[in-house]
């Protein structure tokens, strides 16, 4: 079966607590089979503009107990070249998940575009709160 595409959500919090609030629904598209987590990495940025950043695998109990039943197909793919690509767009005392996943829903249709020799031309994403005034309008 074909890989579905490949998705990476910078996900910012205010200060530098990820307090796991997101990590349900996270668990909740794995086990259905809806996505497929490629890698994690969790940013912080402190309030002098000093950043640091946690792999998923040195997550423990302290820092990310929410998040460490979520499995990951291949950690380390994310690193800190990553945390470095947010550094700018992340303000002081505050925080960024990087999650990368696979879109295993898509995978079928990559695999029916091959089948077919067709081929994507563009792939356009509508922001949530776009798609939601414009269906809401």
């Amino acid at each position: 079966m074909t890989i579905g595409p490949v998705d990476v959500y910078i996900i910012g919090f205010p200060g530098n607590q990820f307090t796991g609030r997101i990590a349900p629904a996270i668990m909740d598209l794995v086990a259905n089979d809806t996505i497929r987590i490629i890698d994690m990495l969790f940013v912080i940025k402190d309030a002098d503009g000093n950043m640091s950043s946690i792999e998923f695998a040195d997550l423990d109990a302290e820092t990310g107990p929410a998040f460490m039943n979520i499995q990951i197909a291949q950690p380390g793919a994310l690193d800190h070249t990553d945390a470095e690509e947010v550094q700018d767009d992340l303000p002081n005392n505050s925080s960024a998940l990087l999650v990368a996943f696979e879109n295993r829903w898509a995978a079928k249709l990559a695999d029916a575009l091959l089948d077919a020799d067709a081929f994507v031309i563009d792939h356009v994403r509508i922001p949530v709160d776009v798609a939601n005034a414009v269906i809401t309008a």
